[in-house]
C-alpha cells in the first residue's frame, strides 16, 4: 500500500510522460514515420489489412478449401502429407516430423509473435489491423451522429464538441445510414468468412447468379444475421468479453508490468476540469483512459485519447495530461489500484489548493 507520507510528498513517480519509446511519434503532433499522424497510419494499416482480409482467398493467398480437404497457402497445397503414410511412402517417424513443421510448427510461431508484440505493446493487433475493429469504429462514428452516442447501451450521451473543436449534432436522419451501414457489413463479413471455407469463384459467382446451394444459402443467411446482431447491439462487447483473440492479448498485456500503456500525470488531475472529458468520450472500447491499467483490461492502444487530449490541453503550457508510457513509468500505472489511484489524486488536488490559499493570504 502507498504511504500518506509518499502522497504528501508527492515522490511518485509520474505516470504521464509525453510518449513512449515503442511507437514513434512526437510529443505535441503525436505523428509517425514521414510525418504522419498516428491516427492516419492507423486508418492506412486498418484499411490496409482489412483489403487483404477480402482479398487473401481471392488470390489464394490463406484459406481452407473444403472441398480438397486442406488449406491452402501462398497458392500452394498445404497438407499434412499423410496421404504418403497412408500408402506407405513415408514412415510414422517422418509423418509426425511432417504433422509437426506443417502444422504445430506454425500455428506457435504465429501465437508466439502474437504474444510477444501483445506482451510488449499491448492489443496492437486489435487496434491497428482488426477487420472486425474496423468495422466497430465505423458504425460507432455513425450511431453517434444518429443519437449522440457510441453505443445504445451508452448511459447518457456523448457531448456535442468534439476534441479538435468541432461539433457533431446528433440527427435522426442518419437512422437511414446506420440500418444500411450494418446490414452491408454483416453481409460482407459472413460473404467472406465463406470464401475462406469454399473457393471464392464458386461462392461470389452462386451470389451473382442467385444459384446458392442449399448449405451456402443457409450459412450466408445465418451468418449475416448473426452479424448484424452483434454490429448492431454488441460491437464493442464482443471485443471486450468474447473475442479470444483480444482475450489472450490482453492477459499477455497484463503479465508485463513494463508493457506500453497509456498513463494520466495525477498530479495535475485538476487541469481536467477544464475538460468534457473528450479522452472518455472518443474512446472506442467505452471505457475511461484515466482509469489505472488494470481497469483498461481491454485497451486496443489506438491513440485516440491521447490526441484528443492533446488538442484539448493545445493552451495549456504544460501539455497534455494522456500520453504513452513503458518501463518504470508503466510499472506505477500497474502498480495502481483505483482506489489508490483516486486519493493519490484527491490529496494532490487538496495539496495545491491548500497552497493556493497560503500564497494568497501572504
Amino acid at each position: 500500500m502507498l504511504s500518506k507520507e509518499l502522497i504528501r510528498t508527492k515522490k511518485l513517480p509520474s505516470t504521464g510522460p509525453r510518449v513512449a519509446a515503442a511507437i514513434p511519434v512526437a510529443a505535441k503532433a503525436h505523428t509517425g514515420l514521414f510525418g504522419v499522424s498516428v491516427q492516419r497510419w492507423r486508418q492506412l494499416t486498418q484499411a490496409g489489412f482489412f483489403i487483404l482480409f477480402i482479398f487473401a482467398p481471392i488470390f489464394d493467398l490463406f484459406r481452407l478449401d473444403l472441398h480438397l480437404g486442406h488449406f491452402i497457402f501462398l497458392s500452394m497445397d498445404w497438407t499434412l502429407g499423410l496421404d504418403n503414410f497412408s500408402s506407405g511412402g513415408i514412415t510414422a517417424g517422418q509423418a509426425a516430423m511432417n504433422i509437426f513443421l506443417r502444422a504445430f510448427l506454425p500455428l506457435l510461431s504465429v501465437g508466439a509473435a502474437l504474444i510477444y508484440v501483445s506482451w510488449k505493446w499491448g492489443r496492437l493487433y486489435c487496434g491497428w489491423l482488426c477487420p472486425h475493429f474496423s468495422i466497430v469504429e465505423t458504425i460507432n462514428q455513425t450511431l453517434r451522429k444518429a443519437i449522440g452516442k457510441q453505443s445504445i447501451w451508452d448511459a447518457e450521451k456523448m457531448d456535442e464538441r468534439n476534441a479538435d473543436g468541432s461539433i457533431t449534432t446528433p440527427d435522426a436522419i442518419w437512422w437511414l445510414g446506420v440500418i444500411p451501414l450494418v446490414i452491408i457489413c454483416a453481409i460482407v463479413w459472413a460473404s467472406v468468412l465463406l470464401t475462406y471455407l469454399l473457393p471464392p469463384a464458386e461462392i461470389y459467382g452462386n451470389i451473382w447468379h442467385w444459384s446458392l446451394t442449399r448449405n451456402q444459402a443457409v450459412f450466408l443467411t445465418a451468418g449475416s444475421i448473426a452479424f448484424f446482431i452483434e454490429f448492431m447491439f454488441a460491437r464493442h462487447l464482443f471485443c471486450r468479453y468474447a473475442c479470444a483473440v483480444g482475450l489472450f492479448q490482453s492477459l499477455a498485456w497484463m503479465g508485463n508490468d513494463k508493457a506500453m500503456v497509456v498513463g494520466f500525470e495525477r498530479e495535475r488531475a485538476k487541469d481536467c476540469a477544464s475538460c468534457f472529458s473528450a479522452c472518455d468520450h472518443v474512446c472506442p472500447m467505452r471505457l475511461n483512459p484515466r482509469n489505472v491499467k488494470r481497469m483498461m483490461f481491454a485497451c486496443v492502444q489506438c491513440g485516440q485519447c491521447v490526441d484528443a487530449c492533446t488538442h484539448t490541453q493545445t493552451d495549456n503550457p504544460e501539455g497534455e495530461l494522456l500520453g504513452w508510457v513503458n518501463h518504470v513509468r508503466a510499472e506505477s500505472e500497474a502498480a495502481l489500484t483505483g482506489s489508490q489511484a483516486k486519493t493519490i489524486q484527491i490529496a494532490l488536488v487538496r495539496d495545491d489548493t491548500g497552497k493556493t490559499k497560503s500564497n494568497g493570504v501572504s
